[in-house]
């Protein structure tokens, strides 16, 4: 079993794979797509959960994703086929951040995907190639809540805290328009999604050759949650304009 198919597993419950509930995600969309007719990129798009509610809602939005997995870019073909939306969608099955495109975005999303590109500040230089004038960026990025232990920064990366991550952003050329900090609510239920959808697969697969594999890793990253960074890891979502003058 890959990383793939254990990230596929563990979403099963929490198809949008960041700390986020579904009123925070309906938020962010229509703060992120006021117009309802935008072109929208997502780098890193999964299985497309973001564009699949921003299409089912805004008739006359467009969308394209971009991501390396084959099997998540067949799954939100899917669902777009179900929800009727398909024509309007467009899937890339590249690395994202050697994705190109002859026309710009209105918005560009990349959520749970700033790994790929090296950090929070390559992914959004990334973002700029692709934005039109006067569009928006919405992107989430882990921070440090309180210090945390050299286990937890091995373990998740070595993030600043909230106050320094805004900055950050706003010494590279960035206004934010809006924002959310996940609470401790989205952010456990999320890890228990998690773990919880790859323990109880195993469980329910018992045959399986990969069944004892998916159950170790349940329990080691359910134990790594709580022992190692539950009380110090943060999750912010950003709305992003480019600041005239710097960006």
């Amino acid at each position: 079993m890959n990383r793939e198919q254990v990230s596929g597993i563990a979403h099963t419950e929490h198809p949008i794979k960041s700390p986020l509930d579904d009123d925070s995600v309906h938020r962010l969309l229509e703060r992120g797509l006021p117009r309802g007719d935008e072109r929208v990129l997502d780098l890193g798009c999964g299985s497309g959960e973001w564009l699949l509610r921003a299409l089912a809602t805004r008739p006359q939005l467009h969308a394209e994703g971009v991501d390396i997995s084959r099997d998540a870019l067949d799954q939100a073909a899917a669902a777009a086929t179900g929800l009727g939306v398909q024509e309007r969608l467009v899937l890339h099955h590249r690395k994202a951040e050697e994705f190109v495109s002859a026309e710009p975005f209105d918005v560009v999303l990349s959520f749970g995907a700033t790994h790929a590109f090296g950090g929070l500040l390559p992914t959004l230089a990334a973002a700029r190639r692709h934005l039109a004038p006067g569009g928006r960026v919405l992107i989430g990025e882990g921070f440090w809540d309180r210090p945390p232990s050299q286990e937890a920064i091995e373990m998740l990366g070595d993030f600043t805290d909230l106050a320094t991550t805004v900055d950050r952003v706003v010494a590279d050329g960035w206004t934010p328009v809006d924002g959310h900090v996940s609470t401790r609510q989205e952010l456990d239920d999320y890890e228990w999604a998690c773990w919880g959808s790859l323990a109880a697969w195993a469980l329910d697969h018992p045959a399986d050759p990969d069944s004892s594999y998916a159950l170790d890793t349940a329990t080691i990253r359910r134990s790594e949650w709580l022992r190692a960074y539950r009380h110090t890891w943060g999750f912010v979502s950003l709305v992003l304009r480019r600041t005239p003058g710097r960006a």
